[in-house]
């Protein structure tokens, strides 16, 4: 269940490709505790003044390095001068590069900065193991897993919310090596430990050892006793 139902907390979806009468019509008549939107549509609404600035005390941009990475950056500065100077703003990001914190110097108002060296980023309690593979063959004969299993892409690893599993499968390594502790994060959250198994060719093992010194750890070959440790 979720937590705005103890807490009597009303929240709206704001994104673009919807209805923008339904859109207006639904926050004038409920004005919601909690708007999740995309910075499009939020700005759009700002703009319209259907979202008051007034009553906005926390803004929230998860996700943080991607958004500002990926052409977005125009419009949420957009958003942020149309919020008061009171206003909380809250920038989340697991990663964060030092050119998007350069970016983030032009709307932040005297801002704590809460990050972690990248000598103590970690996937402790997170085991990884590779696999070598025929990918041709592999790709034919691989199948679904059940409910205990995720076998993630880019498009999953960010800002999904999933149950605690147990097993983490990446099929192909993740071009950019950010991307790593996104995916397989899912397995060890909450100081839970989990496993992680890598699917590699031989092509592939020089990205494994690029990823092992960035995070400082070691993926060893699977293990035949690999379902003791899940």
């Amino acid at each position: 269940m979720a937590l705005g139902d103890y807490m009597g907390a009303s929240r709206h979806t704001c994104i673009g490709g919807t209805n923008v009468r339904a859109e207006v019509q639904k926050l004038q008549m409920e004005a919601p505790h909690i708007i999740v939107g995309t910075p499009g549509r939020v700005f759009d609404m700002l703009n319209r003044r259907y979202l008051s600035p007034k009553y906005i005390k926390t803004f929230v941009l998860d996700e943080a390095d991607e958004m500002l990475s990926r052409g977005l950056k125009d419009q949420i500065c957009d958003i942020f001068q149309k919020l008061n100077s009171n206003t909380q703003a809250v920038l989340l990001s697991a990663m964060m590069p030092s050119d998007v914190l350069e970016v983030t110097k032009e709307f932040a108002r005297d801002p704590i900065r809460i990050l972690v060296k990248k000598e103590e980023l970690t996937l402790e309690g997170i085991r990884q193991f590779y696999v070598n593979v025929d990918r041709l063959t592999e790709k034919r004969e691989f199948g679904s897993g059940s409910s205990r299993v995720l076998i993630p892409t880019d498009l999953l690893a960010r800002g999904i919310d999933v149950q605690p599993v147990s097993l983490v499968i990446t099929y192909d390594l993740p071009t950019s090596r950010k991307n790593c502790i996104h995916r397989i994060g899912q397995g060890g959250r909450f100081s839970r430990e989990g496993v992680a198994m890598n699917m590699v060719t031989e092509e592939d093992k020089r990205t494994l050892r690029d990823i092992e010194s960035f995070y400082n750890t070691t993926i060893e070959e699977m293990p035949l006793n690999v379902a003791d440790l899940i």
